[in-house]
C-alpha cells in the first residue's frame, strides 16, 4: 500500500479537532500502517495542541506537530514539507474545521495513480456569501496572472502525487499564504494530469473563522506581485 499522508494546519481549533482526527483517522488506517494523519498547530491561543498531543495515544497513525504562527498557507507549506521528507508516496491536504466530508476521499483515492492532482471544488458551499466572493475573485486572478481557468483553486480538499508537487513547490515562495492558489494555477499551467470533483462543503462545525475580509484583501493584494514572479517563472523551470 502507498504511504498516504492527510495534512491538515490547525488554529484554535479545540472544538472541532476530537471530532475532526475521529472522522479522518479510520479512513487513514484503511489507507494502510504506512500512512499518517498529521496535523499542524499553528501557534493556536487555545489548547488545541495539548488535545492534539493526548489524542495520539488513542489514535496511533496520528501525528501532532507544533509550530509558531505563520498562517495558514504556510502551516499547509510546513506540511507539505514535512511529508516529502518523511517520503510520502501521495499527500492529501484538508482543513481541520469540519467542512470537509471524509466519505468524499474515496474517489481520489479509486484514482490515485491515474491522475497527479485530484482537486475538489466546492459546490453548493454553506460557509457563507464572503468566502464565495473570494473563491470567484480567486479565479478571476488567476485567469489573468496565469492564464488559466480553475474552478476553485483554493480547495482545502486534494490529493496529490508526492513527487509531481515536490517539483511545483519549487516554485512557490516558502511562506506563501496562498499557497493552494499557486499549486492548482501551476498544476494545469505545466498540463499536469489533473482532475476536479465536486465536494460538498459544510458549515463550520465549531469554534470561530480566524479569516475576515479585510485580511483576505489586504493578504489577496500583497499576494499579487508574488503570482506575477511566479508566472514569470514557470517557463524557464518547467
Amino acid at each position: 500500500m502507498p504511504a498516504i499522508y492527510f495534512v491538515l494546519p490547525a488554529y484554535n481549533e479545540r472544538d472541532n479537532i476530537e471530532d475532526v482526527v475521529r472522522q479522518w483517522h479510520p479512513v487513514v488506517e484503511k489507507c494502510g500502517p504506512d500512512s499518517r494523519l498529521v496535523i499542524a498547530n499553528d501557534g493556536s491561543k487555545d489548547d488545541t495542541f495539548q488535545i492534539l498531543a493526548s489524542l495520539q495515544q488513542k489514535y496511533p497513525q496520528l501525528v501532532a506537530l507544533d509550530k509558531p504562527n505563520s498562517g495558514h498557507g504556510a502551516t499547509v507549506l510546513f506540511l507539505y514539507r514535512y511529508a516529502l521528507e518523511q517520503h510520502a508516496d501521495f499527500i492529501f491536504q484538508t482543513d481541520s474545521d469540519g467542512q470537509t466530508n471524509p466519505d468524499e476521499f474515496w474517489q481520489m483515492f479509486d484514482n490515485r495513480e491515474r491522475y497527479d492532482f485530484q482537486i475538489g471544488y466546492r459546490k453548493g458551499r454553506q460557509d457563507g456569501f464572503s468566502r464565495v466572493f473570494v473563491t470567484k475573485t480567486l479565479r478571476l486572478v488567476v485567469w489573468l496572472l496565469f492564464h488559466v481557468w480553475v474552478t476553485d483553486a483554493n480547495t482545502p480538499f486534494r490529493l496529490m502525487k508526492a513527487q509531481r508537487l515536490q517539483a511545483i513547490l519549487e516554485q512557490v515562495p516558502k511562506d506563501f499564504f496562498l499557497a493552494n492558489v499557486a499549486i492548482s494555477a501551476i498544476a494545469v499551467k505545466w498540463n499536469e494530469s489533473v482532475k476536479f470533483y465536486p465536494i460538498t462543503f459544510r458549515p463550520r462545525q465549531g469554534g470561530v473563522n480566524s479569516i475576515n475580509l479585510k485580511r483576505i484583501f489586504r493578504i489577496g493584494w500583497q499576494a499579487l506581485g508574488d503570482f506575477r514572479r511566479i508566472n514569470k517563472n514557470l517557463g524557464q523551470a518547467h
